[in-house]
């Protein structure tokens, strides 16, 4: 049996303030939200889930009208799966891909630390650049 959440204990559950549950909900990204007899929204393990899964879209760069996009074809059932499927690929193809620029971007920056660790230990400018580490690194690997 579901259980009956109102704001306050969804705002608990997730970390979410109850701010950000109403602009979500405002969105159209939180979908069957009932209200109880007193006019109080009334949420269920499901939308604890639901909000998590928008949260992470949107934190994975996904933009609002996606996520809206994707929210409406849940609404529409099985029928909608292979549509759903494409969206969810799309998206996950672009986030490996800034996850490639990162990691590469990540790898400069720990090769500029190293460079300037070396030139504040030894007090003379190394030789080697940090551009320059990274391709010696590349092609070690390579072999």
């Amino acid at each position: 049996m579901p259980q009956d959440l109102h704001i306050g204990e969804v705002a608990a559950r997730t970390g979410r303030s109850v701010h950000t549950i109403r602009w979500y909900e405002r969105q159209g990204l939180i979908p069957g939200v009932c209200r109880d007899g007193g006019g109080r929204r009334v949420y269920s393990d499901y939308h604890v889930g639901w909000l998590d899964l928008m949260e992470r879209l949107r934190s994975t760069g996904m933009s609002i009208g996606e996520m809206r996009k994707y929210t409406t074809l849940a609404q529409q059932g099985p029928a909608a799966l292979s549509q759903r499927h494409a969206l969810l690929r799309e998206h996950q193809a672009r986030v490996r891909q800034i996850i490639r620029r990162w990691t590469q971007a990540l790898a400069l920056i720990g090769a500029k630390i190293e460079f300037y660790d070396e030139w504040m230990a030894s007090g003379e400018r190394p030789v080697v650049p940090p551009h320059h580490r990274l391709k010696s690194r590349a092609s070690r690997r390579r072999f």
